[in-house]
């Protein structure tokens, strides 16, 4: 089974050129635009819309703030439509359009227009790690010069990264995206392959994911 991609909807912009960056290593981010009611909306069911809000913007600085000087042409992928003036900055990142029906297409996509375009080690992250570092990204992308694929494996059983060095179709099919069973699904596939995987870490999801780390109490001082 091979992965159809929809057709590009409209033309994107011209891509940036990038500099001081290793230009083999591509740094993809994937967002969802932050809208009221359209994001973070398991905490939501705890907390509410607005604080879920509040704390999804809060990580799109970190995430943003953390990865700008990770050593790799960089592009921020919107779920829905590109902003322009926003946290992310033309001059630092390339902005994308995500495309397809499910997180599985549409990261396909995404690794594909990569390899396409050149580049020979390409990572893709969430924009919902707080406990996440430039370092981390940094050596994740010094395990690919030897590795076929590095995983940073989540608490709830996803993952928080993806890198590989070479397409590989069968790691964005027949997943129950979002489910505990992601990363075991995605090891299953990768069984003949040389990887390493990283430290696991927490994304944020869920009230009890943030309830116990302080940086986020004051967004949780008035519930």
């Amino acid at each position: 089974m091979s992965i159809i991609l929809p057709k590009e909807k409209k033309k994107e912009r011209a891509t940036i050129h990038y500099h001081n960056v290793n230009a083999k290593n591509l740094l993809m981010i994937f967002t969802r635009n932050p809208e009221l009611g359209k994001c973070k909306t398991r905490l939501a069911a705890t907390i509410g819309y607005q604080n879920a809000l509040d704390i999804y913007t809060f990580l799109l600085n970190h995430t943003a703030a953390l990865t700008k000087d990770v050593n790799a042409a960089k592009q921020v992928w919107y779920s829905d439509e590109i902003w322009e003036n926003d946290i992310w900055d033309r001059d630092t990142f390339d902005k994308k359009l995500q495309q397809g029906d499910d997180l599985g297409i549409r990261m396909a996509h995404a690794f594909q227009e990569g390899f396409a375009a050149g580049f020979e080690r390409i990572i893709v992250i969430g924009s919902d790690m707080y406990d996440l570092t430039t370092t981390d990204i940094d050596q994740a992308f010094a395990f690919l010069e030897s590795k076929d694929v590095v995983i940073g494996p989540a608490d709830d059983g996803g993952y928080y990264l993806l890198g590989m060095t070479a397409f590989n179709g069968a790691l964005f099919q027949n997943k129950s995206w979002g489910t505990e069973t992601v990363l075991r699904d995605t090891l299953d596939d990768l069984n003949q392959k040389n990887i390493h995987l990283l430290a696991t870490r927490n994304d944020v999801d869920i009230y009890e994911d943030i309830k116990d780390i302080e940086a986020f109490q004051p967004f949780l001082r008035n519930l």
